[in-house]
C-alpha cells in the first residue's frame, strides 16, 4: 500500500539486477511511496541484468558506477544531485560478490587475491559510499543509509565462506560510520540482515534450496520475502525511524532467535 512515506525524498539505489533482486523491490516500493531516485550498478552487472526496464517503470535515470572506484562514486553522487535537484535523503547499498564462491573455492583453499576482491566489493565499497558522501556533503541531515547483510557475519554457515568476513566488516563499518555521520550530520547508517532470499545471487550458492527450506522451518514466521525486506527498508528511509542508527537489524522471521523448531525435530524423528 502507498502511504507517501517517502514523499519529497531523493535517493540512490544500488544493486538492482533483475526483478528477483531486493534492490529492485526497494526501488518499486520507494517509487510507490513518493520518492525520486537514481539507479546504479556496475557496468558489467548492467549488461547482465534488466535495470533499464526498472528505470522505465520508476522513471529513474541510471548512472553506471563501479562501487570499488572512488572516482565513480564521486560522479554518482554529483550526477544524482544534479538529476534530482539537490542532496539525497537515502542511499541503498545492495552490493556483494565473492569470486571464491562464484568459482567454487572451499574455505580452506581460498585464493587470497579473490578474497581481497570480495572484501573490496562487499564491504569497503560501503565505506567508500559513506566517505565520499561526507566529503561531498551529499546527504541531507536526518538522511538514511542502509546496507543489506546476512547473519553469517555472526554465525557459521559452511557455504558462505569468505563472504562471512566481508559481511562482518560491512556491519562494523555501519557502526563506526554511523557514529561519525550521526554526530556530523544526523545521518543514520544501518544494516538489514535478511532471511535467505531467492535472488539471482543467493540462488547461485551451492545447497541454497535445502538451506532455504531449513530456515523457513526454523523461523517462527517463516522466511522474510524480498518484498517484505523492501517494505522494511523503505521504513528505514522514512522519517518514522529517524532515531535508529548503528544497528544491524534482523529481518528473518525470528530465525536468529530460534534454537531449534518443532518442524526440524519432527524431521529428525521421522
Amino acid at each position: 500500500m502507498a502511504h507517501g512515506l517517502l514523499a519529497g525524498k531523493r535517493g540512490i539505489i544500488s544493486g538492482a539486477l533483475d526483478e528477483n533482486s531486493i534492490a529492485w523491490k526497494v526501488a518499486l516500493n520507494a517509487k510507490k511511496q513518493g520518492a525520486i531516485f537514481t539507479l546504479t550498478n556496475a557496468p558489467i552487472a548492467m549488461r547482465m541484468g534488466e535495470i533499464n526496464r526498472l528505470a522505465d517503470i520508476c522513471e529513474a535515470q541510471i548512472i553506471p558506477a563501479d562501487a570499488t572506484v572512488v572516482d565513480d562514486i564521486e560522479k554518482l553522487y554529483a550526477q544524482s544531485m544534479d538529476i534530482l535537484g539537490g542532496k539525497v535523503d537515502f542511499v541503498l547499498h545492495s552490493i556483494g560478490m565473492s569470486p571464491n564462491i562464484r568459482k567454487g573455492r572451499q574455505y580452506g583453499d581460498l585464493n587470497y587475491d579473490w578474497f581481497l576482491k570480495s572484501v573490496d566489493i562487499s564491504a569497503l565499497s560501503f565505506h567508500k559510499f559513506l566517505q565520499v558522501a561526507e566529503k561531498m556533503d551529499a546527504i541531507n541531515e536526518w538522511g538514511s543509509v542502509v546496507a543489506l547483510t546476512y547473519m553469517a557475519a555472526q554465525r557459521t554457515f559452511p557455504f558462505y565462506t569468505d563472504m562471512a568476513e566481508a559481511k562482518a566488516m560491512l556491519e562494523s563499518i555501519a557502526r563506526s560510520y554511523g557514529y561519525r555521520y550521526g554526530k556530523l550530520k544526523k545521518v543514520r547508517v544501518n544494516t538489514v540482515s535478511q532471511s535467505p532470499t531467492k535472488t539471482t545471487a543467493g540462488s547461485g550458492i551451492g545447497g541454497f534450496d535445502k538451506f532455504y527450506d531449513y530456515a523457513d522451518k526454523m523461523a517462527a514466521l517463516g522466511n522474510a520475502s524480498a518484498e517484505d525486506c523492501a517494505n522494511f527498508v523503505v521504513t528505514l528511509f522514512s522519517d518514522y525511524t529517524r532515531m535508529i542508527t548503528m544497528q544491524n537489524i534482523m529481518h528473518d522471521g525470528g530465525f536468529s532467535n530460534v534454537g531449534v523448531s518443532a518442524e526440524i525435530l519432527n524431521d529428525f524423528a521421522s
